[in-house]
């Protein structure tokens, strides 16, 4: 389902996490984003999709919930180095939490940057996942109907004032500069 509020676009996507028994001395487990379903799930969040493994337990396989592109037309910058990439990605966001789970779904995004923000903080597992084609073309579409190429310059350089650049006599003032003896008044001016 896509909408559009002031140039504004979104879009709900379902979230596939990956719950997988680890063998680790410090961690017994590890959860993992591993796909991203175009459109709002009939089911439910946190509905079971799959397992297996030796034992049927190894790997268990969740609707984590539903999450929502939002599309800025002052983005499109990054979306479109997004979608340049030799691997175009959404971002899955997931967060740990107090619940049975000890994780829930924070959210998704196309946008590298925002991404980036939430590996920062540190708290937030982020992973980079395929693009799905239908996410794919609508942000492709975003993206030509929107971008404005900036142009980019380069900021010029003041000239360098010399005088500015002297070493001066401490103690002495203004126009006091080391290895002349002579005064010199405020404009340079010999007085």
């Amino acid at each position: 389902m896509t909408t559009t509020t002031r140039r504004e676009e979104r879009m709900v996507v379902g979230v596939v996490v990956e719950h997988r028994r680890i063998d680790h001395p410090w961690q017994s487990h590890r959860w993992q984003p591993v796909a991203v379903l175009p459109g709002e799930p009939a089911a439910p969040a946190w509905t079971v999709l799959g397992q297996g493994g030796e034992q049927g337990g190894d790997w268990v396989r969740y609707l984590a919930g539903t999450a929502e592109l939002t599309l800025y037309p002052g983005e499109t910058e990054t979306y479109a180095y997004n979608l340049e990439s030799p691997e175009p990605a959404i971002y899955v966001i997931l967060r740990k939490s107090d619940d049975i789970r000890g994780i829930r779904l924070l959210g998704a995004t196309v946008d590298p940057g925002e991404a980036h923000a939430h590996a920062d903080t540190g708290d937030d597992l982020v992973e980079a996942l395929p693009l799905p084609g239908a996410v794919r073309d609508w942000l492709a579409a975003f993206v030509e109907a929107h971008h404005v190429p900036r142009t980019k310059w380069k900021r010029k350089r003041d000239r360098a004032d010399p005088e500015a650049m002297a070493i001066r006599v401490p103690g002495q003032g203004p126009g006091h500069y080391e290895g002349d003896g002579e005064h010199h008044g405020e404009d340079g001016d010999d007085e």
